[in-house]
C-alpha cells in the first residue's frame, strides 16, 4: 500500500536511498525491490525491527547487489553525512513534527545535488473533516498536530533548494474509513460498520481486483487521504 509512486522518483539502480520515518517498511521494501541501496530510519525501535523482519517476504524479488540498512534516529538530527542520498522518501511524517521545517532542512542537508525527494502528508480536506468530526482525532498521543496547505509545504521545500516537479494523490478509498472512525470515535473499536470497511480495505489491498483499482483511480484525485509532492535537489550553479 504505497503512498509514493516509484515511477515519479525514477531513481535508477545503485542509487542511495533514505526512507525517513520508515514505519513498518512499506517504502523501504519498495525501494529495495527497485534495486536501490536503502536505509530505513524511524524514531520507534519496534517499527524499525518490524520493517527489517518484513524484508524477508521479498526474497523472491531480491535485486542483485542491493542492500538495506536500518537505524533508529531523529528527523531533526539525521545521523548521515551531507549529500549522502540520491533519493529521499518522507511519507506521513511531517504532520507529527512540531518543527517540521527543521526536518526539511535536514533532508536538504543529506540530499545530494540532483537527488529526488518525495514528501507525503495528509491531504487538507480529508484531514480537516476528521478534525471536524471529533476533537479526539488531533489530540491522540503521537497523532497529527497540523493540517498542511500543500502550497505552503511546497514553498518550504523550495526554500531549502528543492525544485518542485509534480504531485500525486493516494488512498482515496481509505478516507471514508477514517471518517467513519471519527464520526463514532468513542465506539470505533466496537463499530460493526468500521470493522466491515476495514475488512473491505484489507481485501482490496491483498486481492487488488480491477473494479476497486478503477474506483481508487477515480477517488484519489477527489478525496485521496494523502498528497505526495515530488522534488529534485537543485544542483550548484
Amino acid at each position: 500500500m504505497l503512498t509514493v509512486r516509484m515511477d515519479r522518483l525514477a531513481p535508477g539502480r545503485a542509487a542511495r536511498a533514505l526512507d525517513l520515518g520508515c514505519g513498518r517498511g512499506r517504502h523501504v521494501h519498495a525501494l529495495y525491490t527497485e534495486g536501490l541501496d536503502v536505509v530505513g530510519l524511524d524514531l520507534a525501535f519496534d517499527d524499525v525491527g518490524a520493517a527489517r523482519d518484513g524484508l524477508g517476504g521479498f526474497a523472491d524479488r531480491e535485486p542483485a547487489g542491493a542492500w538495506a540498512g536500518w537505524t533508529v534516529g531523529d528527523a531533526l538530527a539525521l545521523p548521515f553525512q551531507d549529500g549522502a542520498f540520491d533519493v529521499v522518501v518522507c511519507s506521513e511524517v511531517l504532520e507529527h513534527i512540531p518543527d517540521y521545517r527543521a526536518a526539511i532542512r535536514e533532508i536538504a542537508r543529506v540530499s545530494a545535488p540532483g537527488a529526488r525527494l518525495a514528501i507525503t502528508v495528509p491531504r487538507a480536506f480529508p484531514e480537516w473533516l476528521c478534525w471536524r468530526l471529533t476533537d479526539n482525532y488531533p489530540h491522540t498521543p503521537g497523532g497529527h498536530i497540523r493540517i498542511f496547505d500543500e502550497r505552503e509545504l511546497r514553498a518550504d521545500a523550495e526554500q531549502e533548494g528543492f525544485l518542485y516537479r509534480s504531485k500525486s494523490f493516494a488512498h482515496g478509498l481509505h478516507s471514508p474509513y477514517w471518517w467513519l472512525q471519527c464520526a463514532d470515535w468513542g465506539n470505533k473499536d466496537e463499530s460493526k460498520l468500521v470493522a466491515a470497511y476495514r475488512r473491505f480495505l484489507e481485501w482490496d489491498i491483498l486481492e487488488r481486483p480491477a473494479l476497486t483499482r478503477t474506483l481508487a483511480r477515480l477517488a484519489d484525485p477527489l478525496m485521496g487521504k494523502s498528497v505526495a509532492l515530488y522534488f529534485t535537489r537543485a544542483r550548484p550553479a
